[in-house]
């Protein structure tokens, strides 16, 4: 986990990539990244290179480029139980009361501490794949509605929407 220019980038995934040519073996290396600024700002990227670190410094120039706003409750969860599917991949993200911290898995966890969520429930069903994983869970997170957003479509104020807690 690298900081810099307060984008915190991780590597989720390295790929090895062998071409098989006259004289031998040609290896590349692929990288998934995601970067956020843990307020609710993340991009996710694949890039390929003939060294690892070229292959990660590209990925990471690419996700700061493609990055998206995705809205929290509270500055630490999600504001309702999303479901994502991408390809094979498919995930469930469940909002958690304070103190849960991070359930999830590998890719699906480092989403979540770059995005600043701090309690979420996650569950990803069926694949493993990183790349799928990762592509569902951005789907998910991209189809999360906020009280702000309703509230703007029904033309009524927020505190009509969101009922108090008891």
């Amino acid at each position: 986990m690298e900081k810099n220019n307060e984008y915190i980038e991780k590597l989720v995934h390295i790929n090895r990539i062998t071409k098989v040519v006259k004289g031998g073996r040609r290896f590349g290396f692929s990288a998934l990244v995601v970067v956020g600024n843990q307020n609710g700002k993340i991009g996710v990227a694949h890039a390929k290179a003939k060294q690892v670190p070229d292959a990660i410094k590209k990925a990471n120039d690419l996700a700061k480029r493609k990055l998206i706003q995705v809205p929290l409750r509270e500055g630490r969860t999600i504001h309702h139980d999303i479901y994502g599917k991408d390809g094979a991949g498919k995930i469930k993200l469940r909002a958690a009361p304070k103190g849960t911290g991070i359930i999830a898995g590998g890719p699906i966890r480092a989403v979540c501490e770059v995005l600043g969520i701090k309690d979420i429930v996650a569950k990803s069903i069926g694949t493993s794949n990183p790349h799928n994983v990762i592509r569902a869970c951005m789907k998910a997170l991209s189809k999360q509605n906020s009280p702000k957003t309703i509230s703007n479509i029904r033309n009524k104020k927020i505190s009509e929407i969101v009922e108090k807690r008891g």
